[in-house]
């Protein structure tokens, strides 16, 4: 099945699946991170408080959690269920490539242009 979902942001940037919902998150160019239900092909909720491209991100597996990091070297945890940031991530110099949850550990690891891993 190809499904293209239509947007305004021509590139995308990074995307999520949930793991147990049929759900995708999708992170643009644009700053726009928007939630999909691949099933249904319908755009669910679309979360815009990111300054430049947002490049990684990742549901956490589970709680009701993503986060996600961009060209403003800025990570964000998300509760999705409440709409709201819970706390931003500062240290990296350089843009953020790309963002993980660990399986296990209450850790988010980050890997930046600036040759890091945080």
């Amino acid at each position: 099945m190809l499904t293209k979902f239509e947007t305004k942001s021509a590139r995308v940037k990074g995307i999520s699946f949930h793991p147990k919902r049929p759900w995708v998150l999708v992170s643009l160019h644009n700053g726009i991170i928007q939630l999909w239900d691949y099933r249904m092909c319908t755009l669910l909720d679309k979360f815009d408080e990111h300054d430049g491209p947002v490049r990684g991100i990742c549901f956490h597996n589970q709680q009701p959690l993503f986060v996600y990091g961009g060209d403003d070297y800025k990570i964000k945890v998300w509760n999705y269920k409440q709409r709201k940031c819970l706390f931003t991530l500062l240290g990296h110099l350089d843009y953020i490539r790309t963002i993980v949850f660990h399986q296990e550990y209450p850790w988010i690891l980050s890997a930046s242009d600036d040759q890091t891993v945080r």
